[in-house]
């Protein structure tokens, strides 16, 4: 599913090389793995180098020589001329490794936010690596739990990199590289970084920084549009997407292609807003209404997944890839807008829990919670007593624990219920690691929440979430917003114009004020949210049944039957709203069976990634 068109081999003394092509540019020539002029360099490589025409015409002027006009060869040269130092001047989204046969090194890299994965294991002689967790549990690795991946599972509904829920599998970190030696050294590098850009801007009008912000994402659209295969756009309806076809249009895109989901539920369903964006644009737009059909899906999702995964947006962009790949095999998105420019309601809760905090605490710590506690529990998208119980129940907590309170899946307490007796025995608290990352950061309260949502959530659970989905259709999805350019513009703008007032990126509205209707540039934050509320007791409460039966949860072993009950009964019965808690748990059932049921059918079938992996005393695919 990540390459279907072309598949290639390399094989040394002490490495083997393995890779899945999906073929977008130099269809015809571009066959991995790719080398140098004399073959001493060999490439792999998942994703696109947007400056390779850049670098491709410095290597050229320099006298090196290419062999085709596939992007991905540009990663040899440039390591060729100025060795691992010269590999941060790649920008992209990719995954890529390199064999050096002379030095007898082997060099790992991934994109700076992490679009792109890349898995790591090491286990005596042997370095295995890959796009996907499987392919190291099918060369041979048990699948042992981490039980402190788990734990912040729970809390987050992902597991947070660079830890993977394989005990002994990590991530490669965005932005770095990992550098294997002779005599068994390894070493990780890291060549970029989120921080250290905040607060750098130099005074300017806000005008100016529109201009200058207008600009980077119309110079990132253009080099995101690099494709010899057909392309178009995810449209939410929302303003990142739009302002993408906004940008398409203005560079003179034809046709431009968008798809959109919908929903049966009216509050769940932005279809009009989407619409009203490809009627002003004129793209070629096509729409899919979803319907619930979780139960058939999920076993589907969490094989592309590899690990648990719980964002049940998932199924609308499993969905939209399916109906885009229908028509184009490259499209754009809009996620990194949130995270760059401060598009997320919780950081308007903690402007807001400042002013809250405020209050006498007579009226702020026990009038307003008891109003807030009688509220009636609501089903619909985000409700106001949803959102007022987790703003009362946050407000005075410290910066870090009070973001990672609006993100918080299951607390801490009931988690601790849930565990069966043994199953998690010293874990940190999740909050521990929001803390730290927290305190790494530099600049003002905004930009350390952006720089943890920029570390955690956007690589671990946005960037996941479209690169597995799109990828299990093999389509390949882009993301303007993630462009280096932008990113690094975005942390030199002043605080005030990501977040004004109340106000969600506020640089980028006033930006697209007048490129794009009123409505989308005033609206609230749109995205493919899922009525996962309603269905839970609805159409899957016979599939959430048959998956929480209290037999199967003894049988794995990993959660307390009895608590598992009570949260669905609370739910069923409208006491509460437990949707989250309830799918992370359905998620992580059906998860540990199926991997469990792969791990043992690569075992038998003699799986090619064991095979790659086999020959190699230190380093295999």
């Amino acid at each position: 599913h990540r390459g279907p068109d072309d598949f290639g081999e390399f094989a040394d003394a002490e490495v083997a090389l393995g890779m899945r092509r999906l073929s977008i540019v130099d269809v015809a020539g571009g066959h991995q793995p790719i080398a140098n002029e004399d073959g001493s360099v060999q490439v792999v490589c998942n994703g696109e180098i947007y400056n390779s025409p850049a670098l491709r015409s410095g290597l050229l002027a320099r006298g090196h020589r290419f062999r085709t006009s596939t992007d991905v060869e540009v990663i040899a040269h440039l390591y060729e001329e100025g060795g691992t130092g010269a590999l941060g001047g790649l920008d992209g989204m990719f995954a890529f490794a390199l064999w050096d046969r002379r030095a007898r090194r082997l060099v790992l890299g991934r994109d700076r936010i992490g679009i792109k994965p890349l898995y790591v294991a090491e286990t005596g002689e042997r370095l295995l690596f890959g796009s996907e967790a499987k392919c190291l549990l099918a060369a041979g690795l048990d699948p042992d739990l981490d039980l402190q991946a788990l734990h912040d599972y729970l809390t987050l509904g992902y597991v947070p990199g660079p830890a993977s829920i394989f005990r002994g599998v990590r991530q490669l970190p965005p932005g770095h590289l990992l550098v294997a030696e002779p005599g068994g050294r390894v070493r990780t590098e890291r060549y970029w970084d989120l921080r250290g850009h905040a607060g750098r801007g130099e005074p300017r009008s806000d005008g100016e920084w529109e201009a200058e912000l207008l600009a980077a994402l119309r110079a990132a659209v253009a080099s995101h549009l690099m494709s010899d295969v057909p392309l178009g756009v995810f449209l939410s309806g929302g303003l990142d997407s739009s302002t993408i076809v906004a940008l398409m249009h203005e560079l003179g895109v034809h046709p431009i292609r968008t798809f959109t989901i919908g929903f049966a539920e009216r509050s769940f369903s932005e279809t009009d807003d989407a619409r009203q964006v490809a009627t002003r644009f004129g793209t070629e737009h096509h729409e899919l209404v979803v319907r619930p059909d979780a139960a058939t899906l999920l076993p589907r999702l969490v094989r592309h997944f590899d690990e648990p995964f719980a964002d049940s947006s998932a199924i609308p962009v499993w969905h939209l890839s399916e109906l885009a790949r229908r028509h184009v095999k490259v499209v754009l998105s809009g996620e990194g807008g949130d995270e760059m420019l401060a598009g997320y309601e919780t950081y308007r809760a903690r402007r807001l829990a400042a002013l809250y905090a405020r209050l006498p605490r007579l009226i702020g710590g026990r009038a307003v919670p008891e109003l807030v506690r009688r509220l009636p529990v609501s089903h619909a998208r985000v409700s106001f007593d949803y959102k007022a119980k987790r703003f009362v129940a946050g407000a005075y907590l410290p910066p870090a624990a009070g973001h990672l309170w609006w993100k918080t899946v299951l607390a801490e307490d009931v988690k601790a219920a849930l565990y069966a007796n043994g199953t998690v025995a010293e874990v940190e608290p999740t909050v521990r690691l929001f803390e730290r990352l927290y305190g790494e950061s530099d600049g003002e309260e905004l930009d350390r929440l952006q720089y943890v949502d920029g570390t955690l959530f956007l690589p671990a659970d946005i960037l996941v979430k479209v690169d597995r989905m799109s990828m299990a259709h093999s389509l390949e999805a882009r993301v303007p917003f993630l462009d280096r350019a932008v990113m690094e513009l975005a942390r030199r703008l002043p605080a005030r114009l990501r977040l004004r007032g109340l106000t969600t990126k506020y640089v980028l509205r006033r930006a697209m004020a007048g490129r794009l209707p009123a409505a989308i540039v005033d609206g609230r934050k749109r995205g493919f949210n899922v009525p996962i509320p309603s269905w839970l007791v609805g159409e899957l409460r016979d599939f959430t049944h048959d998956v929480l039966a209290p037999t199967r949860l003894r049988r794995q072993g990993l959660l307390d039957p009895d608590a598992v009950g009570r949260l669905v009964a609370e739910h069923m019965t409208r006491r509460a709203d437990h949707s989250r808690a309830i799918w992370a748990l359905l998620v992580l059932v059906v998860w540990h069976d199926a991997v469990r049921g792969e791990v043992r059918a690569a075992a038998e079938s003699g799986d090619r990634c064991r095979t790659l992996a086999a020959p190699a005393r230190r380093e295999a695919t």
